[in-house]
């Protein structure tokens, strides 16, 4: 089996794929201070409550988080005799490098969504994921990473209007019955519901029109279902994109060793 580990700012998540699916998903918040050992206990706690035999071969990483990667190393190393694939270091191979200013580090969940959306949709793509932050990621008809676009987060912006704001309350984020709210989390939703879709539908009409093409949307992350009813915002929502390519990565790597 393969597990794969994605760790955003926010959330971690693990997934083994058996071959042919991904047998289980656990999710668990992002905290750099959390050991190998407590990492162990919580995934075995899981494994056995969900009744799977996982023989873990191999373990593919992709962290927008540094200071994690020391930790889930040593957890692969002390339970599974592993030496884990880590995207976005020098040993691990990308399908098609990207192709962005000479230095720039690309972070590795947009490298690892990049390698999952081409490999199901072919090429010119813009790919929106909603994270911690919102990103837009290109990928040009190769398969590359050509660059992107990179705006607050959904939650991160009502955190942000809520602290700045003391009168303002926390509200859910959900897609509201009308557009002109007739108090005030009826206001907060809307201009979060309807900024964001005009927000993703406004950057993606100017990628298009600068890169010349008709191009596929994908959505993917939490929120992607919940913007996709914002008037037809993506042409596919994919809700393990970032799993799918781990995979694939962790796939062209065995082949090319």
């Amino acid at each position: 089996m393969l597990l794969a580990i994605d760790c955003g700012n926010t959330n971690t998540v693990f997934s083994l794929w058996d071959g042919e699916k991904f047998a289980v998903t656990f999710r668990t918040s992002t905290e750099h201070q959390r050991t190998a050992d407590q990492y162990f206990v919580w995934f075995s706690t899981l494994l056995a409550h969900h009744k799977v035999d996982a023989d873990i071969r191999d373990i593919v990483i992709s962290s927008t988080v540094p200071r994690v990667v020391f930790n889930l190393r040593v957890f692969a190393d002390r339970y599974f005799g592993l030496r884990p694939l880590v995207v976005g270091k020098p040993e691990c191979k990308l399908p098609v490098e990207p192709r962005v200013d000479f230095g720039t580090q690309v972070g590795p969940d947009r490298l690892v969504n990049t390698a999952g959306a081409f490999d199901r949709h072919g090429g010119n793509l813009i790919v929106v994921d909603f994270g911690t932050a919102t990103t837009f990621d290109v990928v040009d008809h190769d398969g590359a990473y050509v660059g992107g676009v990179i705006a607050p987060g959904v939650n991160l912006s009502l955190e942000a209007l809520h602290q700045a704001a003391a009168a303002l309350p926390h509200v859910d984020v959900t897609k509201p019955t009308n557009v002109i709210g007739t108090n005030t989390v009826d206001c907060m939703q809307s201009g979060i519901f309807w900024g964001y879709v005009g927000l993703v539908r406004g950057v993606c009409e100017q990628v298009i029109a600068e890169r010349g093409a008709q191009m596929t949307i994908i959505g993917t992350g939490g929120l992607a279902p919940l913007f996709a009813q914002g008037d037809m915002l993506f042409d596919h929502i994919e809700d393990d994109l970032t799993m799918h390519g781990l995979r694939v990565i962790s796939q062209f790597n065995k082949d090319n060793q």
